[in-house]
């Protein structure tokens, strides 16, 4: 086989050893794989959530081997921030220009990467001919020309999150610069930040989550997406079970990047855990597992194919394993932060929020109006958001909505932290906590606040609900599924659930929506993290 010749950045991590309950169950995104069922030493990973196509080898693997296997799935900067306080055994992460952004101590040990798979920009085939992109060599310039001709929107992941958006957006950057490896300087370029506005612009709706970006495309009625080439592959896969219409895939000509799946194992003197994790690698490795891989639509460790798999990779979708890729070399750790702290507060759309907030007297109980206040601190108190990464963009507009037994008001805020301020003030001092559940009327309510912004199509717009218990007002959830259907709006609706909140009666609000359900019974302020990924 010929090796790619891929640029790797140095694996500096921070991980430790922990045990796990007695388990044998995988969970959906963001939850956990487990195989602990047996005797002698557990490994306890940290991974991308694109490894969820992997489940089924390291299952079989797991249970030939009697081995005890758990895995954690989280998003690229979530498992940095991870390494502070968690304990792993192993990380697993998509890049490995994130382990250049973590501060470590630990001895590192036998870092190889397990797949390769590009990130590509992928669009719906009929609208790839209209473009003129199909057997054509397309830029990052072209793909902006599209977007601000109107003809082109996608989805993508949020960069401040997960891998796939990183990897994108530095990609669109260091192509956008003209240079080899994006420097500071350039993030600083007039030119370079109107260019990268305007492609981001082109964003429909964003995702903490490669493969619940896969889920939302393939519920809703999307033109393009930004993922990794193997999850197009198990898109394209279900698209054409279903009869729809394939995404063609696009390769940036003039750059972008790769996923190079590091694992590393780190040294803390267990050697049975040692032995563990290099029989673990070296069957990844090894050619039943490498083709194994294969078959989820990711190239093997060496950027290759083997040929009984070529027709994975199939050539009519657009994707070609004997292209020349320009893969972009990613930037010091100095400069990738620069980056992506521009990417969330000046360069990405600016979010839209509705806050829709459960003032009903249950939340008295277990501290859950002061746990809910906390939350909020840390998006609107700036010192608090600075510590979380949570810094919005001054163009942020943010609308809260208080509800107990009947909606107690509507506030709006821009992303402006002094207005932010104000308003958790007032929260605190001019609403009471009493009275029944109006969370319909509620949601109702802002969607009437979100449809009379101007040009809302310049924003990524949500709505977050935070509730401790079952709606009880008037309103019932069918006459509020039709309101939400006559809005016309592709307006995704968080919950985030704490006390007794009804989680079946959020999921009909989830699915109606194309949102999402955050547990905020164990760590609100986590959940609110989240949820912001998606924002």
């Amino acid at each position: 086989m010929k090796r790619l010749l891929f640029f790797i950045l140095g694996l500096i991590l921070s991980l430790s050893s922990c045990s796990s309950k007695d388990k044998d169950k995988i969970l959906s995104n963001n939850k956990e794989f487990v195989i602990d069922k047996y005797d002698g030493a557990s490994l306890r990973i940290a991974s991308g959530s694109e490894n969820k196509e992997l489940e089924e080898i390291i299952k079989a693997y797991a249970e030939k081997n009697k081995q005890n296997i758990e895995i954690d799935y989280m998003g690229s900067l979530d498992m940095i921030k991870s390494l502070e306080t968690d304990g792993y055994d192993a990380i697993w992460p998509a890049s490995s220009m994130w382990v250049e952004l973590a501060n470590s101590k630990a001895k590192l040990k036998y870092e190889k990467t397990i797949s390769i798979s590009p990130v590509v920009f992928a669009i719906k085939e009929s609208l790839a001919k209209d473009l003129g992109f199909v057997d054509k060599e397309v830029s990052t310039k072209d793909l902006i020309e599209a977007i601000n001709a109107n003809k082109l929107k996608f989805t993508m992941t949020n960069a401040s999150r997960s891998n796939s958006g990183a990897s994108a957006y530095l990609g669109f950057l260091t192509a956008l610069s003209n240079n080899e490896t994006l420097r500071s300087e350039d993030l600083d370029d007039p030119e370079l930040k109107k260019n990268i506005r305007d492609l981001l612009k082109g964003v429909r709706r964003s995702s903490g989550s490669s493969n619940w970006l896969i889920d939302l495309f393939l519920e809703g009625d999307y033109d393009a997406m930004v993922n990794y080439e193997a999850l197009i592959i198990t898109a394209n896969k279900r698209l054409e079970e279903e009869g729809k219409e394939p995404l063609y895939v696009i390769y940036p000509s003039d750059g972008l990047a790769i996923s190079d799946s590091p694992f590393c194992y780190v040294d803390r003197g267990d050697k049975d855990k040692e032995k563990a994790f290099l029989a673990l690698q070296d069957y990844l490795l090894s050619d039943e597992g490498q083709e194994k891989i294969e078959k989820t639509g990711k190239r093997n460790a060496f950027g290759d194919v083997y040929s009984d798999n070529e027709e994975i990779f199939n050539k009519a979708w657009g994707i070609d394993t004997k292209k020349a890729l320009k893969v972009i070399r990613f930037p010091k750790a100095d400069v990738i932060k620069k980056a992506l702290e521009a990417y969330q507060e000046e360069l990405k759309k600016p979010a839209l929020t509705c806050y829709v907030l459960d003032y009903s007297s249950s939340m008295q109980e277990n501290e859950g109006y002061d746990r809910m206040m906390e939350s909020l601190s840390q998006i609107f108190i700036e010192d608090e958001a600075k510590k979380l990464s949570l810094l919005g963009n001054p163009k942020d507009k943010n609308i809260i909505i208080p509800f107990a037994s009947d909606v107690l008001g509507v506030e709006n805020a821009s992303g402006s932290y002094e207005e932010l301020a104000a308003i958790y003030d007032k929260l605190n001092e001019s609403y009471q906590v009493d009275g029944a559940t109006a969370m319909n009327e509620a949601i109702a309510k802002s969607l009437e606040e979100i449809k009379k912004v101007d040009d809302i199509a310049s924003y990524t717009p949500a709505v977050v609900v935070l509730t401790d218990g079952k709606a009880n007002g008037p309103m019932a959830f069918k006459e509020l599924e039709e309101k939400y259907g006559e809005s016309g709006l592709d307006l995704p609706i968080f919950s985030i659930t704490y006390g007794s909140a009804d989680k079946d009666e959020l999921d009909k609000l989830a699915q109606m929506s194309r949102g999402r359900v955050f547990d905020g019974k164990e760590d609100m302020a986590k959940a609110f993290y989240e949820v912001k990924g998606y924002n």
